[in-house]
């Protein structure tokens, strides 16, 4: 067992530390947040993940997992410290480190004894030499530290699974025996571990997403080709991804990505290569698709309705994703503000991030199911993919709307059966060319 304390209960911070203590650790969770971490103590979850609240409440009745908002609480027998902190989007898309500079200063001013200080939130490259100087110039002392960066791969819907079984552990150091004794904590994991430098480490998340997000709005860009010619880009996408080369993943297309990870990590690795006088033009286009599918599902209610001033718009989904509650990048959100100015009265529901919805989106008035939000709308747009959409009594939806017109955000029906229900139906890239409108 090993003294593990995680600074930020937040959606990384928690479940890190929420599963480094199932694995037998004993885990203390840091954060400022008083309000947060008072309702944690209650079982009170800050944040929707499948799975997280029972976890939770497994290892605080184990013993195995605290809460304080002291770090010199936190970090009185720490072995490790997790930096797991908010690196929100700056001005320019740079990475605010407002919060990452913070805590190195408050882990530098309690230390009494060596510890090693492993960076988890994501954070531009070279952050981890910098995290290095702040703690040294905070020092009057000789307290032994090492910074280790160990970027975190967790996709919310699927936290939980996606640390206890993932693809790999990276982890960078210039200290390889810092590094390494970071990685004895993910050894029962059973996964590859790779152990390389600082700046390669902080580098390979900032990769990893970037080209997740260029898969996404290559497929996109694919889609909208296809509507052009006649294509179904479902059935090209798995044409393509029987090619082993390729792949199925990442091969959905939509309205696009949104959520705290890929937004906000394709425009600050824009940033760190403008402000090297380098010209990161693929990330540009990949940026500039991605808007632009949220402006198409806006062209698609056009061409169906007309003049949308007026008419009611129903959006099925609000959440970025399934799973989650989080409502940041949403498309609909996005969706939303572009029906508003166009005119259009907007309505939501989803299953999960209602409350949330009404804090990000307080214009869009929110249905209570979705055969309420269907009642007298104009249109529907599938917006998130949750399940339950899947199997919607869609005759009955049809005969509560004014019209009956769809736009399938994230082609979850099929346009033969829409076709035969009687809606007008619209999929993302699914070959119309206008002559069976």
């Amino acid at each position: 067992m090993k003294n593990i304390t995680v600074i930020g209960a937040g959606y990384v911070g928690l479940v890190t530390g929420a599963c480094f203590a199932d694995l037998g650790n004993k885990v203390v969770c840091v954060d400022i947040n008083e309000q947060k971490i008072e309702s944690l103590k209650q079982g009170i979850m800050p944040i929707y993940e499948p799975g997280l609240e029972e976890l939770v409440a497994r290892n605080v009745r184990a013993g195995r997992l605290g809460f304080t908002t002291s770090y010199a609480e936190g970090l009185k027998e720490a072995e490790f410290v997790f930096i797991a902190v908010g690196t929100p989007e700056g001005v320019d898309g740079e990475a605010d480190l407002r919060y990452v500079r913070m805590a190195a200063r408050s882990i530098a001013e309690v230390m009494d004894h060596p510890i090693i200080i492993v960076n988890k939130s994501t954070v531009p490259v070279g952050t981890g030499d910098w995290v290095a100087d702040i703690v040294r110039e905070c020092r009057n002392d000789d307290v032994d530290f090492a910074v280790v960066s160990n970027p975190e791969f967790l996709r919310e819907g699927s936290a939980i699974s996606d640390f206890m079984y993932p693809d790999r552990v990276v982890l960078g150091s210039l200290n390889r025996e810092a590094a390494e004794k970071v990685a004895q904590l993910y050894l029962p994991l059973r996964t590859t571990i790779m152990i390389t430098d600082l700046r390669t480490a902080e580098m390979i998340k900032y990769a990893s997403n970037a080209f997740l997000a260029t898969r996404i709005s290559f497929i996109n860009e694919i889609a909208n080709i296809c509507e052009a010619l006649g294509a179904d880009v479902k059935e090209v996408a798995m044409g393509m991804g029987y090619d082993k080369r390729i792949g199925h993943t990442f091969l959905d297309a939509g309205v696009g990505y949104g959520g705290s990870c890929f937004p906000k990590d394709v425009k600050a690795l824009a940033y760190m290569a403008e402000i090297k006088g380098r010209h990161p033009q693929l990330l540009r286009a990949v940026m500039e698709i991605n808007a632009d599918q949220r402006r198409a599902v806006v062209r698609k209610l056009e061409q169906a309705l007309s003049d949308l001033r007026g008419k009611t718009i129903g959006l099925l989904g609000l959440a970025f994703k399934p799973n989650t509650d989080d409502m940041r990048e949403a498309p609909s959100a996005h969706i939303a503000r572009m029906l508003r100015t166009l005119g259009a009265h907007v309505r939501g529901y989803d299953p999960v991030a209602m409350k949330v919805a009404a804090r990000v989106v307080p214009e869009v008035e929110l249905a209570e199911d979705p055969y309420t939000l269907a009642e007298g709308c104009d249109a529907l747009v599938v917006v998130t993919e949750w399940n339950e959409f899947k199997h919607l009594d869609l005759a009955r939806i049809r005969e509560l709307m004014n019209q009956p017109v769809l736009i399938d955000g994230r082609n979850i029906y099929d346009p033969a059966m829409m076709k035969e229900l009687g809606f007008y139906y619209r999929g993302i890239g699914r070959g119309y060319d206008g002559r069976d409108a």
